[in-house]
C-alpha cells in the first residue's frame, strides 16, 4: 500500500485497482491523509479559500431519492428568494470578505437563465468571483450565465455507476449530466462536480471509476462528502456514509489531482464535530459557509441535522476562521481560481 500512495506522490496517476486497494485498506489511513496534506501543501498552499453560499430556493422539480428537498417530499416548508434579497445577501457577504459568492438552488423553474442572468450581472459589481450550483441547462443558457459574470459551476454527478444513477435519479439522464459538464468545460467555467459515498449498493470499485472520472473531465473543483440519511426520502431508516471513507475520497482524490479545489464540506461536520478538520487534513482546501438568513438555513435541508444553521454571517466566519489558524492555515484573500500546474 506505502508504493501505491508513494507512485501516487510522484505521477499523481494510478490504476484503478491501486485505487480500489487503498480505498479498502483500513490500515493505510494515517499515511493516506498525511500524504495528501503534504501534496495539498505543495501545490495549493496553506491559504483556505472562503466561498459565501447562499441557497436561494429549496423548490426542485427533480425527485432524487436521498435528497430533502426532492419534489415529492411534502413534509417541507418551500421557499423562494426574491432578486433583492439575493443581492442584498451577496453584497453583505462581500463586505465581509468573502472573494466568492456561490448561488445555490433546487432546480426551480421560476429561476430561468435571464432571471439568473440578470441575479448575477449585480452581484458581479461587487468584484467577487460568483460559482453556481442551479443543476441541469441547455448550452445558450448556461452561456447565457458565463457571459453576465458566472466563473465556475458546480454540478455533482453523485455516482458515475450507470445502475446506481438511474436508480437514484428518477427520469434523468446520466449520459445528459455527464454531457452538461462537457457544455460547462467547453464554454470556460470552472467547473466542478462530485459523489456521494455511502449510495446503497455503491463499492469500492465504483468509488474508484468515479474518481478516474474526475481526471477524465478535467474537473476544477470536487465535492465529497458522505451520505446523511433524510427520514422523508425513500432512503428512511437506512445507514449514512462513513465519514472515513469520505477522508479517504478526498485524499485520493488531492494525490491524483494535486492543483484543484476540494471543499471541507458541512455534512462531514454533520457527522462529526471536528469533521470539517479532518478533511481540512486529508487534502481538503475550501470552506463554503453559509451567508443566508435563519430561517432559509434550516429550511434547505438536503439532509437532517445540518451544522452551523443558528450561525449568523459573522459568528459563522468568526468560527471558521479560528478553526482554520487552528490548524496552522490561513484565510485567503484571493478569488481562489484554479492554477494549474
Amino acid at each position: 500500500m506505502e508504493s501505491i500512495i508513494k507512485k501516487a506522490i510522484e505521477t499523481h496517476i494510478l490504476e484503478r485497482e491501486e485505487i480500489t486497494a487503498l480505498l479498502k485498506d483500513e490500515n493505510i489511513n494515517e499515511t493516506l491523509f498525511y500524504a495528501a496534506d503534504k501534496v495539498r501543501k505543495e501545490y495549493v498552499g496553506d491559504e483556505i479559500h472562503l466561498r459565501g453560499l447562499i441557497e436561494f430556493s429549496n423548490i426542485c422539480k427533480r425527485n432524487c431519492l436521498y435528497c430533502g428537498i426532492r419534489c415529492g417530499n411534502k413534509n417541507i416548508k418551500r421557499f423562494r428568494l426574491d432578486e433583492e434579497n439575493i443581492v442584498t445577501l451577496a453584497k453583505n457577504a462581500t463586505q465581509k470578505g468573502f472573494k466568492t459568492i456561490v448561488l445555490q438552488s433546487g432546480e426551480d423553474p421560476y429561476f430561468t437563465a435571464e432571471i439568473l442572468a440578470n441575479i448575477i450581472s449585480r452581484i458581479k459589481k461587487f468584484n467577487v468571483a460568483i460559482t453556481l450550483s442551479t443543476g441541469e441547462m441547455e448550452e445558450r443558457e448556461y452561456k447565457l450565465l458565463k457571459d453576465a459574470g458566472a466563473d465556475r459551476f458546480l454540478l455533482r454527478i453523485e455516482t458515475t455507476n450507470p445502475y446506481l444513477y438511474k436508480k437514484f435519479h428518477p427520469d434523468m439522464s446520466l449520459e445528459h449530466r455527464i454531457n452538461c459538464l462537457k457544455t460547462l468545460k467547453k464554454l470556460g467555467y470552472e467547473t466542478g462536480t462530485g459523489v456521494l459515498v455511502g449510495l446503497f449498493g455503491q463499492t469500492f470499485e465504483s468509488l474508484a471509476n468515479d474518481i478516474i472520472f474526475f481526471k477524465e473531465i478535467d474537473a476544477d473543483m470536487i465535492g465529497l462528502g458522505p451520505l446523511i440519511v433524510n427520514e422523508d426520502t425513500p432512503l428512511k431508516g437506512g445507514n449514512n456514509g462513513s465519514l472515513n471513507l469520505a477522508l479517504k475520497m478526498i485524499a485520493i482524490t488531492r494525490l491524483l489531482m494535486p492543483d484543484i479545489n476540494i471543499p471541507a464540506t458541512t455534512a462531514m461536520e454533520t457527522l462529526h464535530p471536528k469533521g470539517r478538520i479532518m478533511a481540512l487534513q486529508a487534502g481538503a482546501n475550501v470552506i463554503m459557509p453559509n451567508v443566508g438568513d435563519y430561517n432559509e438555513k434550516k429550511l434547505y435541508s438536503l439532509y437532517p441535522g445540518k451544522a452551523n444553521v443558528n450561525d449568523d454571517t459573522d459568528t459563522s466566519k468568526e468560527k471558521i476562521t479560528a478553526l482554520i489558524k487552528s490548524i496552522g492555515r490561513v484565510p485567503s484573500t484571493s478569488f481562489g481560481f484554479r492554477k494549474k500546474v
